[in-house]
C-alpha cells in the first residue's frame, strides 16, 4: 500500500502518491518511493512511499548531487545501480535509509517539466537484477503522464494569477477583459480535456467553472435531440464524476459510458466533456 508520510502535500506529491502502485506493479519491484524536487532544485523530499517494510526513508531530504536520487537530479537523466551499499560512483551518505530496508538493485526516475525537475521517483528490489535500456524505455508513458499532469497545474495557475486584480483606481483599466477572460475558460476547457487524473481533471473543471460562470460558446439554435442514457451521463460528469464511477452509478460499462459521452458530444458539437457540459446545462438538457 502506499504510505502518505506529510499531512500537506503539493499537486506534485498528489500526482505521485497516486502513481506509486502503478510504477511499482509495471517494474515488478519490491519498494518504489519517491518526492518532490523542493523549490530551487537544490534537494528533493521523500515523502511517498510504496512496499515499504520500515519509515527509514520517511521525510528523508537528498542533496542535489548526493546519492543515488541527488545524482539523478544532479544530471537530469534516470541511473541506477545494481548493488547500492557497495556501489561506487555515488557518495553514501543516506546508507542509514537505504540499509534497513536491505535494498539492492535500485534505479531513479526524474520527472521534468520544461526541462527542470519536479519529481523523483525511485525504484528499489531486496535482490541484484540487471536492468537495461528497454526496462527504462518501458515507463516513458508513465513518465509522460506525470509531467504532462504537472504541466497543465502550472498552466492552470497561471492563468489564474492573470486573473488576480491587485487593488487599483476605478479609473485604471482593467488588467482582464471579459474577452480575455472567456478565452481563459475556453483553454482551460481544452486543458481538461486532455487530463487523464480524475482528480486533477475535476480541479482544472472547477477552475474553470470559476472562470465561466456562464456559458461563452454559443447556444446551439435548437436543443439537441440527445438519448435519455446520454442525458444520464452528461448529468454525472457534470457532477465531477469519472467514467469508471458514472459505470458504477448507472449500471454499465465503462467503455460505454465513453460511447454515450463521445456521441452527447459530437451531437452538441462540443469538444471536451467540459463544453458538453456547458453546452447541455444551456440548452436545459442537464442541471
Amino acid at each position: 500500500m502506499t504510505v502518505p508520510l506529510t499531512p500537506q502535500k503539493t499537486i506534485e506529491t498528489q500526482l505521485l502518491a497516486r502513481s506509486l502502485a502503478e510504477f511499482r506493479a509495471h517494474s515488478r519491484m519490491d519498494m518504489v518511493f519517491g518526492g518532490r524536487v523542493l523549490p530551487g532544485a537544490g534537494a528533493l523530499e521523500i515523502t511517498e512511499l510504496c512496499g515499504a517494510r520500515t519509515r527509514s526513508a520517511a521525510n528523508l531530504r537528498v542533496r542535489t548531487g548526493a546519492g543515488l536520487g541527488g545524482k539523478a537530479l544532479m544530471l537530469g537523466r534516470p541511473v541506477s545501480v545494481s548493488s547500492y551499499l557497495s556501489a561506487e560512483g555515488i557518495s553514501h551518505v543516506y546508507d542509514h535509509a537505504v540499509r534497513p530496508e536491505a535494498l539492492e538493485t535500485i534505479a531513479v526516475l526524474p520527472i521534468m517539466v520544461d526541462r527542470v525537475p519536479r519529481l523523483v521517483v525511485y525504484l528499489a528490489t531486496r535482490a541484484q537484477v540487471g536492468l537495461g535500456d528497454r526496462w527504462f524505455d518501458s515507463f516513458t508513458p508513465l513518465v509522460r503522464r506525470l509531467e504532462r499532469d504537472i504541466a497543465v497545474d502550472d498552466e492552470v495557475r497561471r492563468r489564474l494569477a492573470l486573473m488576480q486584480t491587485p487593488a487599483v483606481p476605478e479609473s485604471a483599466p482593467s488588467l482582464v477583459s471579459r474577452a480575455e477572460l472567456q478565452d481563459i475558460a475556453r483553454e482551460l476547457a481544452e486543458l481538461a480535456g486532455q487530463i487523464k487524473d480524475d482528480a486533477l481533471r475535476a480541479r482544472v473543471e472547477a477552475v474553470h467553472r470559476r472562470c465561466a460562470p456562464t456559458p461563452c460558446l454559443a447556444a446551439p439554435a435548437a436543443p439537441a435531440m440527445l438519448r435519455p442514457r446520454e442525458i444520464d451521463v452528461l448529468q454525472k460528469v457534470a457532477q465531477g464524476l469519472s467514467n469508471r464511477e458514472i459505470a458504477q452509478a448507472l449500471g454499465l460499462l465503462p467503455n460505454t459510458v465513453k460511447s454515450y459521452l463521445k456521441t452527447a458530444m459530437r451531437k452538441l458539437h462540443a469538444h471536451n466533456r467540459v463544453q458538453a457540459i456547458l453546452v447541455a446545462r444551456q440548452s436545459g438538457l442537464i442541471r
